[in-house]
């Protein structure tokens, strides 16, 4: 027999989540057939057979979470060198390139479980053997139960609480693919980054709404801006405490699926005509509503720019997401009535919102770059791009 393992997915992925098996056991397959497609943090991938044989059995179900090297697909004899058996695919597996040595993988299939939330997983629980026996039967997680007896000791009434709210509420529903990478990095962010929130509006009169492509003007003013303070274009190393600074601006934005949030990048914002950046937000908008976008195209931004308003809201504080130093938020644009030359008047106002990283970037520094950006909205040129030429 031969076991043929989850392959490193490049692009530093260590996990992903079995989507669809498109063979089963005793099929006969060819060498690069499809075996089966998995769902990982950037995009749905198939995996193709490394062999050409009979397939003798299949390791885990759709919505089982495999880490790299755990195995996928049993051959049976005969199918050939290129799936190694255990044993020998252990011995031949390369240096896991990690600070202190090797990274060992398990060869379980992952069935996640929920975390007791707000106490250890592992902290005692005092409950009587009857109480005990009551959860087991009644599907409780004892770690999540609040005690009300004496001696912070769980109580049969605990338990029955619990389990009329778990019953209201629904299943756990466990956190999958693109949301569960999400779920990680706005962690890692709220432990990291010191953010700071500054808002203010910016009059669009001049131009609204005769040019109603609104994103390629946000798209241009964060380039003046970056190119006015060129701090908030920067990347931030929390170990070092410093700062790098860079030249070319690649502008993540945000966009909202049904499977969570895409941060896809657009390069060189710049030094790009509008035409081309319009091209290529189209082209990203299609391949993330595809999953076909790569992984390559999600990484190295050195600005986020969120534009919420498309959905609703005027505010709010976008999260910063290492390792860059600031966001800015765009909200819905609104009729507000202002004072022109004395008078009253109403004019479309667009609120912004700026989150920056305060260790790396001033208010002043901040606070100024909004200010520039709102500067580049407010003219009526929408294809400029120095401000220096308005």
């Amino acid at each position: 027999m031969t076991i043929f393992r989850l392959p490193d997915l490049g692009e530093g992925l260590q996990e992903a989540e079995i989507s669809v098996w498109h063979v089963a056991p005793d099929d006969e397959v060819e060498l690069d057939q499809p075996l089966l497609s998995v769902e990982t943090a950037k995009a749905i991938v198939e995996i193709p057979s490394p062999v050409a044989g009979r397939i003798s059995k299949l390791y885990g179900e759709p919505g089982d979470v495999l880490q790299v090297g755990d195995p996928l697909v049993q051959f049976a004899d005969g199918a050939g060198d290129a799936a190694a058996a255990p044993e020998a695919a252990a011995a031949k597996r390369p240096d896991a390139g990690t600070v202190v040595g090797r990274v060992e993988g398990s060869r379980a299939v992952t069935r996640e479980t929920a975390t007791a939330a707000g106490r250890g997983a592992h902290a005692a629980v005092k409950a009587t053997p009857a109480v005990r026996a009551l959860a087991r039967r009644l599907e409780v997680d004892l770690g999540v139960v609040t005690p009300t007896g004496p001696n912070d000791t769980v109580t049969a009434r605990d338990v029955e609480r619990v389990a009329r709210i778990l019953k209201e509420v629904g299943p756990l529903q466990l956190l999958r693919g693109v949301r569960r990478t999400m779920a990680r990095a706005m962690a890692q962010a709220h432990a990291e980054v010191a953010p700071v929130t500054v808002s203010d509006d910016a009059d669009l009169a001049a131009w609204w709404p005769a040019q109603r492509d609104l994103i390629l003007r946000l798209i241009r003013a964060i380039a003046a801006a970056c190119k006015a303070e060129p701090a908030l274009n920067a990347w931030f190393d929390s170990h070092a405490l410093g700062r790098r600074v860079l030249e070319k601006i690649h502008l993540g934005v945000a966009v909202d699926t049904a499977d969570g949030l895409f941060v896809p990048v657009l390069r060189d914002i710049g030094n790009r005509t509008s035409e081309d950046l319009r091209a290529g937000l189209e082209r990203l908008r299609r391949d993330v509503e595809a999953r076909k976008i790569p992984p390559e195209e999600m990484r190295g931004y050195t600005f986020i720019l969120s534009n919420f308003g498309t959905f609703g809201g005027r505010y709010a504080n976008p999260i910063v997401q290492p390792p860059t130093v600031a966001i800015l938020g765009a909200g819905r644009v609104r009729d507000e009535v202002v004072a022109v030359d004395g008078a009253p008047a109403v004019h479309p106002i667009l609120p912004l919102s700026l989150t920056f990283d305060h260790r790396a970037v001033t208010g002043g520094e901040a606070t100024r770059f909004l200010a520039t950006a709102i500067a580049d909205l407010q003219r009526a040129d929408p294809e400029r791009t120095d401000p220096e030429r308005a």
